[in-house]
């Protein structure tokens, strides 16, 4: 079983079992709680009095260190099945809530994600919010360390980003993501009792059920559908439970739709990444927007373009205003 080879720091911890008792089909994202450098998580995740460690980490900087290598599971989730197979993650961030990380950190997390995915025969990552679901790699293969013990890891900043993180590593791994019409567009609920969230996460509180029938949606944020009524969201990515009609209007859910017509959006976060298209399935550009209110002269997909033409920017973390 190799390492990453993206690693540029090494320094193994004694705290760990060897060898993992499982196959590495799980990828688990920590927050570090200090912008820190890998010698830095390096001098506190070898510290035997730690009891803890991780199979890597990303400092500050965007540098990747690797403290137990993937054939041992680290002591890393508070979870000794989830640890066995995981490879966990720590990434540099800010001592508070909702402990953000920076760039560098987030670029370079995607780029190993991508690496480990394809070293070990991950085919796709998954994410729905479900603690329900830990084990159940085949609906979903990422955790968090919050649902293993009382804890905040790994933080608001990274748990919220989850999806647009499983997003961009499936676009550079080949996978097609979901394609949802244009908002809004209405779903056919097929089941009595599909959950109703505040917010569009599973853990968020809940509001209720839908029962069967037509429900308009008039955002998306991953695979959550918010509703016109204003009770909430529900999850629209799972054919068990609804089925994606079409567009208000008369466009085809299974096609691409665009709209064109100037409005304003705020972004309410720093570093919300500009892509060359309208999807994850496109790169890049290395740009992000910072905080603020930029002007849309197009929709597509859930994506909006940029009149400043620097490309192309997720609806999903933006509010029309």
């Amino acid at each position: 079983m190799s390492n990453s080879s993206l690693v540029s720091y090494t320094r193994i911890s004694p705290n760990s079992n060897s060898p993992r008792n499982h196959k590495i089909d799980t990828i688990t994202i920590h927050c570090y709680t200090a912008q820190a450098s890998v010698e830095d998580m390096g001098n506190w995740l070898c510290n035997p009095s730690a009891e803890a460690s991780a199979n890597y980490g990303i400092g500050t900087d965007g540098r990747i260190g690797l403290f137990v290598p993937e054939v041992d599971r680290s002591w890393c989730s508070s979870s000794a099945s989830n640890d066995n197979r995981a490879i966990t993650i720590e990434c540099a961030s800010d001592r508070t809530d909702p402990y953000a990380i920076n760039s560098k950190v987030y670029n370079s997390l995607i780029a190993l994600c991508v690496d480990i995915c394809r070293r070990n025969g991950i085919r796709e990552l998954k994410w729905r919010a479900d603690k329900s679901l830990i084990g159940q790699v085949d609906k979903q293969n990422m955790t968090v360390h919050r649902w293993f013990k009382n804890k905040a890891c790994p933080g608001e900043y990274i748990y919220s980003r989850l999806g647009q993180i499983a997003n961009e590593v499936n676009a550079k791994l080949g996978v097609k993501s979901e394609d949802y019409p244009e908002t809004p567009f209405e779903v056919q609920v097929i089941i009595d009792d599909l959950s109703i969230r505040e917010k569009a996460t599973k853990d968020s509180t809940f509001e209720g059920y839908t029962k069967k029938g037509k429900f308009t949606i008039t955002e998306v944020s991953g695979d959550w559908g918010k509703l016109k009524s204003g009770a909430g969201w529900i999850y629209i990515g799972e054919k068990e439970w609804c089925t994606i009609l079409s567009h208000i209007g008369g466009t085809s859910a299974n096609k691409p739709t665009a709209n064109s017509g100037k409005y304003q959006v705020y972004v309410g976060i720093p570093d919300l990444c500009i892509r060359t298209g309208a999807g994850t399935n496109y790169s890049l550009t290395g740009k992000h927007t910072g905080i603020g209110t930029f002007t849309i002269v197009e929709e597509k997909n859930g994506w909006g373009k940029l009149k400043s033409g620097a490309g192309w920017i997720s609806l999903a973390f933006a509010k029309k205003i």
